[in-house]
């Protein structure tokens, strides 16, 4: 596991061993992780989305603790996976990177709670699976609309982005900083040390 330039996230980039049958490759390994993170992912739940050319899923966030942490990985075609740092009080505050993950690198992210999460589908039946550190909540669940000029992602030109109708009535990163919506660095860093024990 690499890690990207935001704190508390990570790239897998596995080696996989592809034959006459196929392939075959290691996606999580716990010694790993625990590794390049500092603690273990607790896995509470496990979702798969399937998504067409152009859709954008996203910016997801949840409050924090307990937030929740994502492992995520494309099974089938290419997204473009993008985490955001939200944590108010961050170095790294409004800042974002990209990492494409396709069926071809089997490539995954790794996102500590208080990050936001989106992606963008650059294929048909875009397969996206990832494990969660804690159950979905809608109480706890909030969302930055993705496309706001001030957060500045550089989605694929070319591509028409189709969001949901909770995503598109999603606020800003300014309306979502003003109102208290987002989560702090100081708790998100808290947080942090506690799974680390």
């Amino acid at each position: 596991m690499r890690a990207l330039d935001i704190e508390g996230a990570w790239v897998l980039e596995p080696k996989a061993f592809p034959d006459e049958r196929g392939s075959f490759h290691e996606w999580y390994r716990g010694a790993e992780f625990r590794e390049a993170t500092g603690y273990d992912l607790d896995l509470a739940q496990a979702n798969c989305s399937v998504s067409r050319r152009g859709v954008v899923r996203g910016v997801h966030f949840a409050d924090v603790p307990p937030g929740q942490a994502k492992y995520v990985t494309c099974v089938r075609g290419a997204v473009l996976d993008v985490v955001i740092d939200l944590r108010v009080g961050s170095p790294d505050f409004g800042r974002w990177q990209a990492v494409r993950l396709d069926d071809d690198t089997r490539h995954a992210v790794f996102l500590a709670e208080g990050l936001g999460h989106a992606f963008m589908a650059l294929s048909d039946d875009a397969t996206v699976v990832y494990l969660c550190s804690t159950g979905y909540a809608p109480e706890r669940e909030h969302g930055v609309h993705a496309l706001d000029p001030d957060l500045g992602i550089e989605w694929p030109e070319g591509i028409a982005p189709v969001l949901s109708p909770k995503d598109a009535a999603a606020p800003s990163l300014a309306e979502a900083r003003r109102t208290g919506l987002l989560p702090s660095y100081d708790a998100c860093r808290a947080h942090y040390e506690r799974l680390r024990g």
